[in-house]
């Protein structure tokens, strides 16, 4: 069966960190599925020149995937959910989240342990974008995002040095 298990796992070092460093948002056009070549779990190559916005985040930032399987419908699928906090407000970035909202980008997650991973690679992700202003001084102020994938896949690695990526910040 093409289902079949191929590898065992070690336990590994503990030489690995959590966390996200980065977001890059690209827009769902500008990147098309057939235009990657990936392999083995990981993109290794895409066509043309890709514009990314990268959104630097740090503090309270997660990416997940979670699997979902139904033995009665013959389904498995990946659920690929992240959620950045953007500090501060101003018009010029509501514009933006405006747009991302009305999208479904493509999104490269950076952790801090040097990994790249792209969610919705193939369908793209919706992205809710909420405002909070706290109740005193010392709370937070700013835009918090949800993006939500859901793929065939888990989302997959990428050096994105293999890219012609055009970065905005």
């Amino acid at each position: 069966m093409s289902c079949d298990l191929s590898l065992g796992r070690l336990e590994p070092c503990k030489d690995n960190v959590g966390g996200i460093t980065a977001v890059y948002f690209i827009n769902f056009d500008d990147l098309a599925y057939s235009a990657m070549t990936i392999s083995n779990e990981e993109i290794t190559a895409v066509t043309g020149t890709i514009s990314a916005h990268k959104y630097e985040v740090k503090g309270a930032n997660t990416y997940d995937e979670a699997n979902e399987n139904s033995r009665e419908n013959g389904t498995s699928f990946w659920t690929q959910t992240g959620t950045i906090q953007l500090k501060s407000q101003s018009a010029a970035s509501q514009k933006e989240l405006k747009l991302m909202s009305y999208g479904r980008p493509k999104i490269i997650v950076e952790y801090y342990n040097g990994d790249y991973r792209m969610a919705g690679a193939k369908n793209g992700c919706e992205c809710a974008v909420s405002t909070a202003s706290g109740s005193a001084m010392g709370d937070f102020n700013g835009y918090n995002i949800t993006f939500t994938g859901t793929e065939e896949s888990p989302a997959f690695f990428a050096d994105i040095s293999d890219f012609t990526v055009v970065v905005g910040t």
